[in-house]
């Protein structure tokens, strides 16, 4: 009868436990909330700065660091510097620029200074409408969550 007592006393700790960690598991995160959102701006100031045809405002995006990588294709670039001059060269008129959005974007944090970012982007031209899927690895730095790793596919 002890016995019994004591598994079933501990079948009830081990449930109690359980319940309390999906309990705290499904409560809503306001720091993880306040980050998304923080990210969430930063992709919405690129596309405004894009779609106004600033190179450099969408470029402010990223981390101004040597290391920060950009994957397109074939192509790897390292550093911010060189990631601006791509992007400068490729892109240096309206028309080539044309309108940028991004969309079914899923963000995952990967702790309290990580978390990447998986969507779609999309140029509207008047001759073509480029589009494909990007993954992004965001930093929270100094000056806020910036780009350090963006991995650019098209379709």
């Amino acid at each position: 009868m002890k016995r019994n007592s004591f598994w079933a006393s501990l079948l009830l700790l081990a449930f109690f436990q359980l319940l309390a960690v999906a309990q705290s598991s499904s409560k809503p995160n306001p720091r993880g909330s306040r980050d998304i959102a923080a990210i969430r701006a930063v992709l919405d100031a690129q596309s405004a700065a894009w779609n106004r045809g600033d190179v450099k405002g969408y470029m402010d995006g990223y981390e101004r660091s040597r290391s920060t990588i950009m994957v397109s294709g074939d192509n790897v670039t390292r550093g911010w510097q060189t990631v601006f001059d791509r992007y400068a060269k490729k892109y240096n008129s309206p028309e080539k620029m044309g309108l940028l959005t991004f969309s079914d974007l899923e963000f995952m944090l990967l702790g309290p200074n990580t978390a990447t970012v998986l969507g779609r982007w999309h140029l509207k031209r008047a001759q073509d409408e480029p589009h494909g899927r990007f993954t992004l690895i965001f930093k929270r730095t100094k000056q806020g969550w910036r780009i350090i790793h963006d991995h650019t596919s098209s379709a």
